[in-house]
This record gives structure tokens, C-alpha cells and sequence, in this order.
């Protein structure tokens, strides 16, 4: 059904008028919301009703302000309503529907036969007791969608954990009438907390990340989750660290690039810049290689607090291996192995900021990530982050791509379209001698590759562009400094 822009011919400023106008715009927003409760997702949403993305994103602010709530947060896979939306479903659906019908033609019933003798018309003397039904969906003894929500209900802080953590399951697979909902910042926190101290049950750690997976992380979720392991770590570091940049590197065994970003962050270290990498590679026999790819280049290899603290003290960089950090998340993420997909610890990790870095780097290339990635800081209070928009899950800026910024300025969200700056230079023949040989000649000067210089001056832009102190300077001055920083690195 489309909604079509109505307008009246009696002037708005009279009060009567203005309530017939609420009442049509609030009609409009009841048929809006049951296409976006459907579809989650504002373009199918406006393609179902008929009218403009553009309306529909502005009937959405409308809503919010009517209801004052999101209503709807962003996920991996979509829209996702919040507990109020949730609540207003049932309602919202009958109310549209009733409009539906209210526009239906009307059937004209054939005409019916002489009516019987009222003396005919009594009721029957048998009794006739109640349809007898057994739902199919219930199993013997199991309880009812609503007792099973009263009884999450009942469960609190003096619960052990595996009745604690089940309450959070049940509240992704169960309230809603069916539907879940998410978790909300505070409720993450403590699942992720539970199983980080090692007291969830294997079946349901499998049970938290597969629901969490077929609807998509909120940015609630993954602050909670972030907050979670914020905590597990400080207690194993046991005392704050401190950096200006925060760069995490989780890559997947099969990600073949050459690892550039490591002379970036080693530029940005020689401009006086602390700087924290930290990831790893998968679980696998790959797992180790950020630790000889940093060893290589003279990145100090960290594995405890005080290991850090000199290396940013004294080299201003440091590469810590997140088995170092936290072995428990490096096990959560190597589930991966087993269930062939991506949790959603992995996509908590990246902003897992160890160190408390000023702004933190980050390479996303799913557009809804980017956005969720954002919103997420936005809720853990950070003022500064980067997101690329161009790669996959490392920060390494390829200047002859087109490319995205979106950044937070002071708690503010900013985004940055970058068209190819340059064109691709042609592959250098490589010589012959291992892949490490040639990566660590290229930051010597014994091998001369135009295509890899281009990207480690790029992405050291990049760093240069996102970092707070430098918000008033462009890309391209950004561009220069970066040109001088490589002209005038100090080759190990």
C-alpha cells in the first residue's frame, strides 16, 4: 500500500486543523513502521510503500521523536527493532491491517433463502465441549513461550553463571512472541563475561554466537562484549598502558596481501607517535606470522605489561600477540575452525583498544560493519576512530582504489570519499629469495617496488589524516608528510 502526501486545504495554523494533521501523519507512520518491523531495511521498506528512501528515513526521525526511542539499531545483517519496537508489533501489524481492509472492495453476498420458521431456530440440547488442539510446537512438559519469558524474568545476580547466561540465550531465541530480541549493552557485558572467566557451558557459548549470527551483532551488543574484554584484559595486564594509536591487525590465515601496514605504523613511530599493533592470524599453523613479520622489521614482540611499556618508551611501537593479551578470546575466535563462521568476538576484538590509543585504525569492508564499527565506539564513549572502508580487517589504505574514511571527530561521526588518487603502477619482478626477504627489502632500499611504496606512504597517510592533534589538515598534506616521513626512515 503506498502512502501518498496529503493536503489539506484548511489553513494548519488553526488547532483543529493541526490535530487532523498529527492524526494523518500518525497514520502514516503506523503503516511505516509495520513495513520497516517487515523488512528491516529502510529501502525495501520505502520500496514496498511506494515512496522515496530519503521520505522514509525522515518518518523514521519522526517516529523516534513521537516514540523516544531508536526503535530500530543497526546490525550486521540489517534493521534490528528494539525491545520497545518489539513490544509494539502485535499492534502496530493489527492496526495496519485493519486499514487494509477498511479499503478492500466490498463483496456483495448472493441473495439468501427464505429465512427458516423462528420456531425452528433453538439451540441444540447436546453439549458439545471445547476444540481439543495440541500445539506442535510444544514438546510434553515443555513450557509455553510465556512461561518461559516469566521464568528468564525470575533469574538475577544471585544465579550461578550458566543460569545467568542461559537467561541471555533465552532472550535472543525466545521474548518477542517468538521473534528475540537483542541483547542490550549491559546484558552483553555480562554474557561476554561469563564466558571470558571460563564458566559457560561449551553448548551454550555455541548457542550465544549462533543466534547472534543469523540476526547480526547491534552496536549494543558489541559494546557490551567490548566492555567484557576491556575488563579480562586490564586484569591480566594489570595496569594501564598508554599509546596515541591503537592498530589492530586480525587477519585470517588466507589473507595473502603483504603486511605494508607494518612500515606505515613503523613511519608513524619515527614521527614520534606511540603506536600499538595487536591481532593475530588465525589459531592455526599461520598463527605466529605478525610475530616474525614484527620481529623482522625491528617491531619489538611484546608478551607482558612491562615488555610494552619499554618498547613504547624506547621504540615508540610495540606488536602484541592477542595469545599474549588474552588467550580466552584467541580460543573464542579460533571457534571459527569448528563452525565455519565469523562470531561475534571477532568482530568485538578490533576495538579492544589495550592500550586506551587516542584513535584507533581500523580496515572494514562490509558498508554495515562500518557503520556498526562506528556506532559501537560511539557507545563506549570513544572521541576518535578511523574506519577504512576498503579492506578487510586490517588497516592498509591502497591510494590507486577508491576508498571510504568514516571517522568520529570529537565524538561526531565524519565520513571522507577517496576517488583512486593515482593508477597502478605494473608488479615489480620480484628477485628470487623468500616473500619475507623481499617485504623487509622494500623498507631498506634494496628492492624497489613503485606499487608497495605507494601503499605504505598512502596508508601512513591515513594515520597521519585520523590522528586527533591533526583534524584541520587534508588528505593530500596529509599525503606530503607521509612522503617525507618514508624519504627520511631510518632503515634497520
Amino acid at each position: 500500500m503506498g502512502i501518498m502526501n496529503d493536503h489539506s486545504s484548511v489553513p494548519l495554523d488553526r488547532p483543529e486543523s493541526r490535530r487532523v494533521s498529527d492524526k494523518l501523519t500518525r497514520g502514516r507512520m503506523i503503516v511505516a513502521l509495520d513495513a520497516l518491523l517487515s523488512k528491516r531495511n529502510v529501502t525495501l521498506a520505502a520500496k514496498h510503500l511506494e515512496m522515496q528512501t530519503s521520505a522514509l528515513s525522515r518518518l523514521l526521525g519522526q517516529m523516534r521523536e513521537e516514540f523516544g526511542d531508536p526503535l530500530f539499531v543497526r546490525s550486521g545483517s540489517g534493521l534490528v527493532p528494539t525491545p520497545f519496537a518489539e513490544a509494539l508489533r502485535p499492534k502496530v501489524q493489527a492496526l495496519a491491517a485493519a486499514i487494509d481492509d477498511l479499503f478492500e472492495p466490498t463483496v456483495v453476498s448472493p441473495p439468501a433463502e427464505a429465512p427458516f420458521d423462528p420456531g425452528w431456530n433453538v439451540p441444540s440440547g447436546i453439549p458439545v465441549p471445547p476444540l481439543v488442539t495440541r500445539p506442535a510446537n510444544l514438546l510434553d512438559g515443555q513450557p509455553s513461550p510465556a512461561e518461559v519469558i516469566t521464568n528468564l524474568e525470575r533469574v538475577g545476580q544471585s544465579n550461578c553463571p550458566h543460569d545467568r547466561l542461559a537467561r541471555h540465550i533465552g532472550v535472543l531465541g525466545i521474548a518477542g512472541g517468538g521473534h528475540g530480541r537483542p541483547l542490550t549493552a549491559e546484558e552483553a557485558e555480562e554474557a561476554m563475561g561469563i564466558v571470558l572467566a571460563g564458566e559457560a557451558d561449551p553448548v551454550q557459548t555455541g548457542a550465544l554466537f549462533g543466534m547472534m549470527r543469523v540476526r547480526g551483532a547491534t552496536a549494543p551488543e558489541l559494546a557490551g562484549f567490548v566492555r567484557a574484554m576491556q575488563t579480562h584484559v586490564a586484569g591480566r595486564l594489570g595496569r594501564t598502558i598508554h599509546a596515541d594509536v591503537d592498530w589492530p591487525c586480525f587477519t585470517s590465515p588466507n589473507y595473502h596481501n603483504p603486511p605494508w601496514f607494518f612500515h606505515a605504523a613503523r613511519l608513524i613511530a619515527q614521527a614520534g607517535h606511540r603506536v600499538l599493533l595487536h591481532g593475530n592470524t588465525g589459531s592455526g599453523a599461520a598463527s605466529g606470522r605478525y610475530e616474525v613479520v614484527a620481529a623482522a622489521l625491528g617491531i619489538p614482540v611484546c608478551s607482558t605489561t612491562d615488555d610494552i611499556d619499554t618498547a613504547l618508551a624506547t621504540e615508540r611501537i610495540a606488536y602484541v600477540p592477542l595469545t599474549a593479551l588474552a588467550p580466552q578470546i584467541h580460543r573464542l575466535i579460533g571457534l571459527h575452525r569448528v563452525t565455519q563462521f565469523r562470531n561475534a568476538a571477532l568482530e568485538a576484538v578490533h576495538l579492544l583498544r589495550p592500550a586506551g590509543g587516542r584513535t584507533s585504525l581500523l580496515g572494514v569492508t562490509k558498508p554495515s560493519h562500518r557503520e556498526l564499527h562506528r556506532d559501537t565506539a560511539r557507545l563506549l564513549g570513544w572521541s576518535h576512530i578511523a574506519v577504512l572502508g576498503s579492506v578487510r580487517d586490517v588497516a592498509q589504505y591502497t591510494p590507486f582504489r577508491p576508498a571510504t574514511i568514516h571517522r568520529l571527530i570529537d565524538g561526531e561521526p565524519s565520513d571522507l570519499a577517496l576517488p583512486a588518487r593515482i593508477g597502478e603502477p605494473p608488479a615489480t619482478p620480484r628477485p628470487r629469495g623468500t616473500n619475507l626477504d623481499y617485504w623487509q627489502g622494500v623498507w631498506t632500499g634494496a628492492m624497489r617496488d613503485a606499487r608497495a611504496t605507494r601503499i605504505i606512504v598512502g596508508t601512513a597517510a591515513f594515520a597521519l589524516f585520523s590522528l586527533p592533534g591533526n583534524a584541520g589538515i587534508g588528505f593530500d598534506e596529509a599525503m606530503a608528510q607521509a612522503e617525507e616521513l618514508w624519504k627520511h626512515r631510518r632503515p634497520r
